[in-house]
C-alpha cells in the first residue's frame, strides 16, 4: 500500500528480443573470400576478375600456390587492386542485417587453411607443373597498380533481354559479328633452358616447340624474326598447331618479343598471338599469362601494323565472358576508346568489337561513363563514323543507370532521333533498329527521357519506325511511343517516380532542355 492508502501498481513491460532484433542472416556467397570461406573485410579483386580477401592473396603470393576455385578456374595474383564498392556493400549489409563488421583475418589463420590446400611435395611435383610454370611466366610483367574496381555481385543479366530496366537493350541477335579479328584475315646463339620449362601441361614438348623456343629466346635478332614468322605462319592455317604450341613455356618466350623495337619482330609477335587467341580453349590462359598490359602498350604507341594486331587480338581475347573483367581492369578501355580514331580502318573496327564486348559486362560500362566516352560516341554516331558499331556500345551502356543519365546529359535523345530522321534507305536499317535500341535502352524509368524525347519531336520519328520499321524496332518504338502517351504509369512501372519527386530531387525538366540550355560540364575531358 503507498502512503495514501492506495494500492501500488507495478507495470512491467516484457519485449521481445526476438522481435525487437534482425535475426542475422547468412552472407551472400560473393561476401566471401573463396580461400578462407569468412565474411570479407578488405576485398581486392585480382588480374583474373576474383575478388579475395586481401591476407589471403598475400598468403598465396608468399606461398607461391594458385588454389583451385569450386568452379574450376585458377586465379591470377599477378595484379592486386582495392574493391572500394565491395566494401562498401559488405558494410551497408552487415548494417541492414545485425551483423558485425569483419575485420581482416589473422595471417597465421588463413596460411593454416591454404597449407591444408596445398598438395603434398610429391604430388606437387607431378601434377602442378604447369602452374608453376604459369606463376614463372608472371615475373617479366610490370607491376599495375589501380584505385578501385566494380565488382558486379549479382548473377549476369541476360544481355539481349529488354523487359528489365537493368538489362542491356541491344538487338535480340548481336552484332553481325565476326568471331574473328580483321586483322586475321592478313597476310602479312644458343640459349640455355631449364628443363621443367621445356614441357606442356600434358608432357615433354614437341620437337617444333623446343626449336621455336630456343630461336625466340635468342639473343640475335635474324632468329627473333625467323622464329615469330615461323610461328605466325604455322599457326594462322592450323588449328592443331594453335592448341598444341599455345604453351606456359612458348608463352612465356613469345611475351618478351611483343614489345621490341624491331618491327618485323614486334609485328609478327602480336599477329601470332592473334592466331592462338582464336581458339577457344586459348582465350584465358592467354589472359593469364600476362599479354594484356604488353598488347595495350603496343595499341598506344606500337608500330602501326602491331596496333592493328593489338586491337584484333583484345577483341578476340574479350570473347571469352572470363576475360571482360580483367581485361578492363588492366586497363584496355581507354586505349581502345583511342583507337576509335585510329587512322586504320582493321584497328577501329576491331576496337569497336572489343569495346562491345567488353561493355557486357557492367563494371566496364561503369568505367567507360567515368572516363567521359558517351559523348565522342555520340559524336561518333551523329557523324556516322562506325555508327552501327558504337550505337551497339551505346545500347549496352544504356543497361545501367551510371550509362542511362551520361546519355541523357550528353543530350543522347536529340542525337540518336536526328539519326533515325536522316536515316531513310534500307541500307541503313541497321543504324535505324540499333538507334530505337539505344533509345528504347535510355527510355526505362526516365521522365528525363520522356520531356527530352518531346523536345526532340521524337513522336513523329517513332511513328514512321513503328509503320515501316523492322519488327524488333517496331516493338520498341511502339513501346516508348505508348509510354509518352500514357502519363505516368510506364514510368512509375520502371521506377521513375512522379513529376513531383523529379522536381523535389533539384532534377526539374527545365534543366535538361535540348539546345541552347545543354549542360556544358558533360563535355568530354578526356582526349580519344
Amino acid at each position: 500500500m503507498g502512503g495514501n492508502g492506495r494500492p501500488r501498481w507495478k507495470i512491467s513491460f516484457h519485449r521481445n528480443s526476438s522481435s525487437s532484433k534482425p535475426q542475422p542472416k547468412d552472407p551472400p556467397v560473393e561476401f566471401l573470400c573463396p580461400i578462407s570461406r569468412s565474411l570479407i573485410a578488405e576485398p581486392v579483386v585480382v588480374a583474373s576478375g576474383q575478388t579475395f580477401e586481401s591476407v589471403s592473396v598475400q598468403v598465396c603470393r608468399d606461398l607461391g600456390f594458385t588454389p583451385k576455385l569450386e568452379d574450376g578456374s585458377t586465379p591470377n595474383f599477378s595484379a592486386v587492386i582495392p574493391n572500394l564498392a565491395l566494401k562498401s556493400t559488405i558494410s551497408n549489409w552487415c548494417v541492414k542485417s545485425g551483423v558485425e563488421k569483419p575485420h581482416p583475418p589473422e595471417y597465421s589463420s588463413v596460411e593454416r587453411i591454404v597449407r591444408t590446400a596445398m598438395p603434398s611435395p610429391r604430388r606437387e611435383n607431378q601434377e602442378s607443373v604447369s602452374d608453376r610454370e604459369l606463376l614463372k611466366a608472371m615475373v617479366d610483367n610490370p607491376p599495375v597498380i589501380f584505385s578501385h574496381a566494380a565488382t558486379e555481385l549479382g548473377p549476369q543479366a541476360n544481355p539481349f533481354q529488354t523487359s528489365s530496366s537493368d538489362s542491356v537493350c541491344c538487338p535480340e541477335t548481336p552484332l553481325p559479328l565476326a568471331t574473328r579479328p580483321t586483322c586475321y584475315s592478313s597476310s602479312s646463339s644458343s640459349v640455355e633452358i631449364n628443363d621443367n620449362e621445356l614441357r606442356s601441361p600434358i608432357g615433354p614438348i614437341s620437337e617444333e616447340e623446343e626449336k621455336l623456343v630456343l630461336k625466340l629466346r635468342s639473343d640475335e635478332v635474324s632468329e627473333q624474326e625467323g622464329a615469330v614468322v615461323s610461328l605466325r605462319n604455322i599457326t594462322k592455317t592450323r588449328e592443331d598447331t594453335r592448341i598444341s604450341l599455345c604453351t606456359p613455356a612458348l608463352l612465356s618466350s613469345l611475351r618478351s618479343l611483343i614489345l621490341s623495337e624491331h618491327p618485323v619482330v614486334q609485328v609478327n609477335a602480336v599477329a601470332s598471338l592473334v592466331n592462338f587467341s582464336l581458339e577457344k580453349s586459348n582465350k584465358v590462359k592467354i589472359v593469364r599469362s600476362g599479354f594484356i598490359p604488353s598488347l595495350i602498350v603496343v595499341l598506344k604507341s606500337g608500330f602501326p601494323e602491331a596496333q592493328e594486331h593489338a586491337a584484333g587480338a583484345l577483341f578476340s581475347l574479350a570473347l571469352d565472358d572470363e576475360n571482360k573483367m580483367a581485361i578492363g581492369v588492366l586497363g584496355a578501355l581507354e586505349p581502345l576508346m583511342n583507337a576509335l580514331r585510329s587512322e586504320s580502318e582493321r584497328a577501329r573496327q576491331d576496337s569497336a568489337l572489343a569495346l562491345y564486348h567488353l561493355t557486357l559486362v557492367q563494371s566496364n560500362r561503369v568505367k567507360l561513363v567515368k572516363l567521359g566516352a558517351v559523348p565522342t560516341l555520340l559524336s561518333m554516331v551523329k557523324s556516322g563514323d562506325l555508327a552501327s558499331r558504337v550505337l551497339l556500345i551505346l545500347c549496352n551502356i544504356a543497361a545501367g543507370t551510371e550509362g542511362r543519365t551520361a546519355m541523357l546529359d550528353a543530350n543522347g535523345v536529340e542525337c540518336l532521333v536526328g539519326v533515325l530522321r536522316e536515316n531513310k534507305s534500307a541500307a541503313e536499317a541497321a543504324t535505324t533498329e540499333h538507334c530505337v535500341a539505344a533509345l528504347y535502352g535510355m527510355s526505362h524509368g526516365s521522365l528525363r527521357f520522356k520531356a527530352l524525347a518531346k523536345e526532340a519531336r521524337a513522336v513523329e520519328v517513332l511513328r514512321e519506325v513503328e509503320e515501316r520499321g523492322s519488327g524488333r524496332a517496331r516493338e520498341k518504338a511502339k513501346r516508348m511511343l505508348q509510354m509518352m502517351r500514357a502519363g505516368g504509369e510506364e514510368d512509375d512501372e520502371n521506377g521513375g517516380g512522379s513529376d513531383e519527386a523529379l522536381d523535389s530531387s533539384g532534377l526539374g525538366r527545365t534543366r535538361f532542355r535540348v539546345g541552347g540550355g545543354r549542360n556544358v560540364s558533360t563535355a568530354n575531358t578526356t582526349s580519344f
